[in-house]
């Protein structure tokens, strides 16, 4: 009997030890699945040179990769997906002198790879990216073609947090529809999709709507495809939650809840918000549901934002004792509201409006105020986006909000920066601060539970040199050497750093890049009628800094990017000429039509300039928001509403974005300023608001014809004006 039961004995544990084995096997491929990063890298370098690239994740390795090239390969090992992008994009920068970059890249892989070993790990857990506005200024009506190209990019630059307010208004509206809402009442509350953030703060309601229906399930698409591609790239997206802002018909279904009046932006009373009452049962009720049914439709998620007193005074009673209460009340109500639907899950707030906020010329949010609104929450439930550092120390004059705030009262909070308002194109920004500051909060002592290092702008594709530089110091605990760091910005992004480029940036970083203003407009993009003057900065170290530059032409050739900040850095000079001109007529009695007509001529360049440039083209905006119209109808109002974002906006928040565009140019800011002057000097009414309305109304923009070698004639335009002055 042995005999005969040992040997089948001997096969069945032969047999589970295979199928063990091979289970073993597949779980370690599962682990070790580096598709998705792969894919990021194939997108960028190619398909012929991905096989250059070895990618293995390792689950001793904390936000952290490491480098080798080996027989003539790149072995990237990190933690992560997105890390392994971070750890393949440091060999191409600093290896292979390659950037990637919203304007273009500059990918250069040698035949026989150059040797390189590095090990780095990010001082921070989360690395973090976007404005809750930028989802106006940049990516509103973007496609998904857009999108992965953008989620590329954050890859490759480290990032593994974006804030991803997408599909909120579809979600809302489902919930809002099953407490009882009609069609209409839900149709009054949201704005048009570029003025989404503000509705999402509670800064505003109904502005510039109604939403055509279709809208809903495009953006329940959309929303799919990016979540599901950030959640394989092992990122930790924030999404959005409920805050407390209702519809004023609310009261139609719950006559004994009490809601309160919020206003922002010298909107009128037609587009007030209300929020819920702290402690209310409906505002749990109504949380709850937002996450249950978010979670529905897009599977449980880690970090929920929910922002309830964006730049708005907060309605509390007067007696400060009770003021507390009622702020600790709200903050309960919010992470309640979430926790109640997922326990796992972190309430996320924007840290900006804390050290902003007045009221009565005294700061709003003091410490005491600040701890009371978040008091019943979990220190590991709650994060705070600590968003405008450089505001702080160059705009408020006020200590940092991690010493204001005693690092935040123990709760997480991430490091971040706002490099621009509104998405405008003027260069402008510290260079050398953006390079040290936030080594300064990882050395202090008290700096709290600091989890992450981020960027905020209000709007991308423009000023790229800050980007890339701030996507390095999340990986660095140290200050970078900004002289060095500057020279091989210039190698990776132009293919060289003559001794001329370097002195230009030089004179740059002694001009727009070593000077910061929140709202840097030229005066031509204001209204003539207001003789508001322009704010870019008007050192004379621009010119000599452009003459530098321009003169690397026949040292760095056939390189798009050289010819695209060419025509970036022509165009912020000539457009300070243009303004020269404007103030010089209109302060001398607006007689000289002659300086009104150059000042008009060189517009006119600018615009003809940037047509050759691959993004700041208004067609390029409007296109995306057409794309959204399944009718003629839906077409016509989807671009409206961009092109008011751009322009008019809406309240008192009148030419915010600022965008140095080509079409916009031509189209509005040159005939709203011929048409006023035209209209002075023969006496006749010219209605500047009424025009702007029916500009923003119509379709179509004007062509014309880009110069056909940019480079040249940013050349030749420079020499005229340098000539004349």
């Amino acid at each position: 009997m042995r005999k005969i039961i040992q040997p089948v004995k001997t096969v069945f544990i032969l047999i589970i030890s295979m199928y063990m084995l091979n289970c073993t096997s597949n779980t370690q491929k599962i682990k070790n699945n580096t598709d998705p990063a792969q894919q990021v890298i194939s997108r960028i370098v190619g398909e012929d040179n991905i096989d250059k690239f070895e990618f293995n994740l390792d689950s001793n390795l904390h936000q952290s990769y490491s480098v080798k090239v080996e027989d003539n390969k790149v072995h990237v090992s990190a933690s992560s997906q997105v890390a392994l992008c971070r750890g393949a994009y440091d060999y191409l920068s600093n290896a292979c002198n390659s950037i990637v970059s919203w304007s273009g890249n500059n990918i250069r892989i040698p035949e026989t790879l150059p040797d390189y070993s590095r090990t780095v790990k990010s001082p921070y857990k989360y690395n973090y990216y976007f404005n809750i506005v930028t989802h106006g200024y940049s990516t509103t009506y973007w496609d998904w073609v857009r999108w992965e190209k953008e989620i590329d990019w954050m890859s490759v630059h480290g990032i593994n947090m974006p804030l991803l307010p997408g599909a909120h208004e579809a979600i809302l509206q489902r919930v809002f529809r099953k407490l009882g809402l009609s069609k209409q009442e839900i149709d009054s509350y949201f704005t048009g999709p570029a003025h989404f953030p503000w509705n999402k703060m509670g800064n505003i309601t109904a502005w510039d709507g109604k939403i055509p229906d279709a809208f809903y399930e495009k953006q329940i698409q959309l929303n799919h495809k990016i979540l599901n591609r950030v959640n394989k790239l092992d990122m930790h997206p924030i999404v959005p939650a409920f805050a407390g802002f209702v519809p004023s018909s609310i009261k139609r279904l719950f006559p004994e809840e009490k809601i309160r009046e919020l206003s922002w932006g010298g909107f009128a009373k037609d587009y007030h918000t209300y929020i819920l009452e702290p402690g209310s049962d409906l505002f749990l009720k109504i949380g709850e549901m937002y996450i249950k049914e978010y979670e529905k439709e897009f599977g449980k998620q880690e970090f929920y934002l929910a922002d309830s007193f964006n730049e708005m005074d907060v309605p509390l009673s007067e007696d400060s004792t009770t003021a507390l209460k009622e702020l600790s009340a709200y903050g309960e109500s919010v992470y309640s509201s979430i926790e109640k639907a997922n326990p796992d899950a972190v309430w996320v707030m924007q840290g900006w409006t804390f050290p902003y906020q007045k009221k009565d010329g005294k700061l709003f949010w003091t410490a005491e105020r600040l701890h009371a609104l978040i008091s019943k929450v979990p220190d590991d439930k709650l994060m705070i986006l600590d968003l405008a550092n450089e505001y702080n120390r160059l705009w408020w004059k006020s200590d940092p909000s991690w010493k204001m705030y005693s690092g935040f009262f123990g709760k997480m909070w991430i490091y971040s920066f706002i490099p621009n308002m509104g998405g405008k194109t003027a260069m402008n920004g510290r260079l050398d601060l953006y390079a040290k500051m936030p080594s300064e909060a990882l050395k202090y002592n008290k700096k709290g539970n600091l989890v992450g290092f981020g960027f905020a702008p209000e709007g991308i594709e423009n000023n790229e040199i800050i980007y890339e530089l701030l996507s390095d110091i999340g990986w660095t605990s140290e200050e970078i050497d900004l002289d060095k760091w500057v020279e091989k910005y210039a190698t990776r992004r132009y293919g060289a750093c003559p001794p001329n480029m370097k002195k230009a940036y030089n004179h740059f970083n002694n001009s727009f890049f070593g000077s910061f203003t929140d709202h840097p407009r030229n005066t031509y993009q204001f209204r003539p009628d207001t003789k508001s003057r322009g704010t870019v900065n008007k050192s004379d170290e621009i010119r000599q800094g452009l003459a530098l530059f321009l003169s690397c032409k026949d040292e760095i050739k056939n390189n798009e990017l050289y010819e695209i900040d060419v025509i970036e850095i022509t165009c912020q000079y000539l457009g300070l000429k243009a303004d020269e001109l404007l103030v010089e007529f209109q302060e001398t009695g607006e007689n000289n039509m002659a300086s009104l007509s150059e000042a008009l001529q060189i517009m006119s360049n600018i615009d003809r300039l940037l047509e050759s440039h691959p993004s700041w083209k208004l067609k390029i905006w409007t296109d995306y928001a057409k794309k959204w119209g399944t009718t003629q109808e839906e077409e016509v109002y989807y671009q409206s509403n961009a092109k008011r974002l751009i322009t008019t906006w809406g309240g008192g928040v009148n030419e915010y974005a600022a965008k140095t565009w080509s079409g916009l140019i031509r189209d509005y800011y040159i005939p709203r300023w011929k048409l006023y002057y035209e209209a002075k000097a023969n006496n006749t009414n010219f209605d500047i608001l009424e025009w702007e309305e029916q500009w923003i109304k119509s379709t179509g923009i004007s062509e014309v014809k880009p110069f056909n070698k940019p480079i040249e004639m940013a050349i030749k335009l420079f020499n005229d004006q340098k000539n004349k002055r």
